[in-house]
């Protein structure tokens, strides 16, 4: 089989392949470090980080379904000063690339500090805002749903940091290319999307919500092609890069998402499933893309909307 171009540029940054860990699922690299060599991914996103140590819901947080899951973990997670100071050096040790730093503010003027606090710190390639948790009473999606919001949040860590800024999106929105286009009017490098659904499972035996926040975030197979609908119509409209999430659990997901519009993408929940999902799907893509008559990943980027 000839030799397949799987190297993709996001943001003026090079990866050797157009597959990211999801923040999230992903922590920082060292559970899954255990089971591969995480080098082989483009990058991944971490954890998502907070101005002060959260420790997220209550208990139980995690309901399955037919296919995926739902979770209401609400971003626990250490804080941003021992992220910098103890996170990222153990990470290091596993991973040598440039990751993506998710962050995640509980008002607009937390987003700017988080991010100038990344600034001097070489291991951070691109900034992730998540202005989509739907998992916390107060910012994350309750911010991200207001398209004057999200412009004035992509505004303000545009003019605090040098790096890329990647603003991940709410699939729960009527029309989620407004979000993007105002994303893109303030200044965004790319886009994320999306994040999950909000969704819950009752419990028949208490007559309970499963989770104890009640609803939570969907993921999973079940949601890839609401994910890769939306990822359509907003390539449609955006004029920046998009990173597809949502569903992705094979090499021809990842084909079928970068047809969409999608310049890269981040698998979430499929690594839950399996910890080797991202090293299978990338040890895939060369064979499905000989399947499909594909030579450099690069040249299928928005390849369904010309036919």
């Amino acid at each position: 089989m000839e030799k397949k171009n799987l190297k993709i540029e996001l943001c003026g940054e090079r990866l050797d392949n157009p597959v990211i860990g999801a923040s999230g699922v992903f922590g920082y690299g060292g559970e899954y470090a255990d089971f591969y060599d995480i080098n082989m991914l483009g990058t991944f996103s971490m954890k998502g980080t907070t101005l002060k140590p959260r420790y997220g819901n209550a208990m139980p947080r995690i309901a399955e379904c037919k296919a995926g899951l739902i979770n209401s973990v609400g971003l626990e997670n250490p804080g941003i000063d021992k992220v910098i100071e103890e996170c990222l050096p153990n990470m290091k040790k596993d991973f040598q690339k440039k990751v993506i730093a998710n962050i995640s503010g509980f008002s607009e003027e937390e987003y700017p500090e988080i991010a100038s606090k990344f600034n001097d710190i070489p291991e951070v390639g691109w900034l992730e805002l998540n202005v989509s948790c739907p998992n916390v009473n107060h910012g994350g999606m309750a911010l991200g749903t207001d398209e004057d919001t999200v412009s004035r949040i992509t505004y303000s860590v545009k003019e605090v940091s040098p790096k890329p800024v990647i603003v991940k999106l709410t699939p729960n929105v009527t029309d989620i290319t407004r979000l993007a286009l105002a994303c893109e009017r303030a200044g965004a490098d790319a886009l994320a999307l999306v994040n999950t659904f909000m969704a819950m499972r009752i419990d028949l035996k208490s007559r309970r919500p499963v989770l104890a926040n009640g609803a939570g975030g969907y993921s999973g197979p079940g949601i890839f092609p609401m994910a890769l609908r939306m990822v359509y119509q907003t390539y449609e409209k955006a004029g920046i890069p998009i990173i597809g999430i949502g569903g992705i659990t094979s090499a021809g997901d990842v084909i079928e998402m970068m047809m969409a519009g999608a310049a890269a993408v981040e698998v979430g929940a499929a690594n839950m499933v399996d910890p080797y999902a991202c090293k299978k799907i990338i040890e895939e893509l060369p064979s499905v893309m000989e399947e499909y008559g594909i030579d450099d990943i690069n040249e299928i980027v928005g390849g369904a909307h010309n036919g």
